[in-house]
């Protein structure tokens, strides 16, 4: 016999499992659309903006923001195995050497997706003037500054270091001297 709080637990995790299957399916057909998903965050990162300046508040909800999209950032442009701490496949740094693609720690995809929650949460907090707690937000800026300069100077410096760039278009072409590429495997 089902006690009654199973009875109305049953058709929400029913909802909760429709919801999160729809928005799968959603997230799998954007995950080919590139342009137009960055143009969706910049559209949401320019709303919120907007929204906090009008507002003229949320500065620690933005300071929020700014702190997780850098945490992000700083994923995405960091190797999946740091040559720092573990043995592994290193990255090519001789013409000669194989081509290693560059693999991230976080997928470009999944830092869209997380971007873009984060500023949609932070839309949502402005709603609420609990969020809203006066701070004088210079202060805020460049702390923030700081430590972007900071972290990214750091960050640099391993990439120089090791010798990887976190932006690769893929294998480099070779041409002949003619200008002909060469071909791979002659018949």
């Amino acid at each position: 016999m089902d006690t009654p709080v199973e009875d109305a637990a049953l058709p929400m995790s029913q909802l909760a499992f429709k919801f999160n299957q729809q928005t799968q399916i959603l997230l799998d057909r954007l995950a080919p659309l590139l342009a137009p998903r960055w143009v969706a965050w910049v559209v949401s990162l320019l709303a919120y903006a907007v929204r906090v300046w009008l507002l003229r508040g949320f500065y620690i909800v933005t300071y929020g923001l700014g702190i997780y999209n850098l945490n992000l950032l700083l994923g995405f442009i960091t190797p999946q195995v740091d040559p720092e701490l573990e043995e592994g496949p290193e990255l090519p740094t001789k013409s000669d050497q194989e081509f290693k693609p560059f693999v991230r720690r976080l997928p470009e995809f999944k830092f869209w997706w997380s971007s873009i929650k984060s500023l949609w949460i932070g839309m949502s907090m402005t709603l609420f003037t609990m969020f809203d707690v006066p701070v004088f937000w210079p202060i805020l800026l460049l702390y923030w500054l700081l430590l972007f300069s900071v972290t990214m100077k750091r960050q640099i410096k391993h990439m120089i270091k090791y010798r990887y760039l976190p932006f690769t278009t893929g294998k480099k072409k070779y041409t002949t001297p003619g200008g002909k590429k060469e071909a791979a495997a002659a018949n």
